[in-house]
């Protein structure tokens, strides 16, 4: 599902990626860059792999290679820059340098002197990239690097690894794995029970530890897959909705229109009514609110939230190793 695992587009091959929004949440993503995001202002909840926090103006958010994260800060104000670039950019040999958190907080930079450093290095990666002159690979390459060597210089990083680290390593791999078998094996009966089986936890304790890394529960996330297969099939194909739903893993038609209109806000007919061939990426954690909407030429997993709305924010559950 490419809500889930994002493999990003860049407009050369060079890949590094950078873009500032206001007032944002973005669903839970996860892709081999590395992804740092600033807090310009505000504040921005934050999910990253099993670790959610509240980052702040000034602080500094580092998503690792792999990482699974995701913000859920409709209730928040904030400008946020992102910086995303392929880890070759770094080291065709490189390995996640496993910071003991992925916060590093405004005062941490001021400590470490990364602060002016780090702005100025979102400056000149705009800047850069907007306007192309010569060698400007070479300046983002070595920009880049200088500041992720101090980076791992200053920020503290898990050298050994305790057996619950370990555990939690093993656990994020095995969700990882189990979400790329439902992107290939959706057409099959895939119950939660099933899922939890593949990484050993009981049903209920699997819930739990899905809802918290992933942002939504089990069963909405599967319908998010099947549903954007549907689209999918819908806009390209010459397939009966009934044979659609079918070959999606729905049972039956009425099941397959009411889900297939909880997530898209269309039901099939009407959908493919729609002007947009993306109108399929208006999901569940979109439609949560009437005052979402997603950032229009980006990232699916990219949500923007109108002025003037709030909401009382949820609470995150706090998981330990069963």
């Amino acid at each position: 599902m490419k809500a889930f695992h994002e493999v990003r587009s860049y407009d050369s091959d060079f890949m590094v990626w950078h873009s500032a929004y206001r007032n944002i949440s973005f669903l839970a993503h996860w892709h081999k860059e590395i992804e740092l995001i600033f807090i310009r202002s505000g504040c921005c909840r934050l999910s990253v792999s099993d670790q959610t926090f509240l980052a702040r103006t000034g602080d500094c958010v580092v998503c690792e290679s792999g990482a699974i994260h995701y913000s859920d800060s409709f209730d928040l104000d904030n400008s946020l820059d992102f910086v995303i670039f392929d880890t070759s950019i770094l080291s065709s040999m490189f390995q996640n340098p496993h910071f003991s958190r992925p916060l590093i907080t405004r005062e941490e930079l001021l400590s470490y002197g990364l602060s002016e450093e780090l702005e100025q290095l979102i400056s000149l990666v705009s800047r850069e990239l907007s306007q192309k002159q010569p060698y400007y690979q070479e300046i983002v390459e070595a920009s880049l690097c200088r500041f992720w060597n101090l980076l791992k210089r200053n920020h503290p990083r898990s050298t050994e690894h305790s057996p619950a680290e370990n555990r939690r390593e093993h656990m994020l791999t095995e969700l990882q794995s189990l979400l790329d078998y439902m992107d290939s094996h959706y057409t099959e009966n895939i119950s939660l029970e099933y899922a939890a089986a593949r990484m050993n936890f009981s049903p209920s304790y699997f819930s739990r530890v899905f809802k918290n890394l992933v942002g939504i529960n089990f069963v909405t996330y599967l319908n998010l897959v099947l549903v954007e297969q549907a689209a999918k099939q819908l806009r390209e194909s010459s397939l009966r909705v009934t044979d659609i739903a079918l070959d999606c893993g729905f049972n039956n038609i009425r099941t397959f229109n009411r889900v297939f209109k909880e997530i898209t806000g269309f039901t099939p007919s009407a959908f493919l009514l729609q002007p947009d061939p993306d109108a399929y990426k208006m999901t569940y954690y979109n439609r949560r609110s009437l005052e979402k909407q997603f950032v229009k030429n980006d990232s699916m997993t990219i949500i923007t939230h109108k002025e003037g709305h709030k909401k009382t924010a949820p609470r995150f559950p706090e998981i330990s190793p069963e």
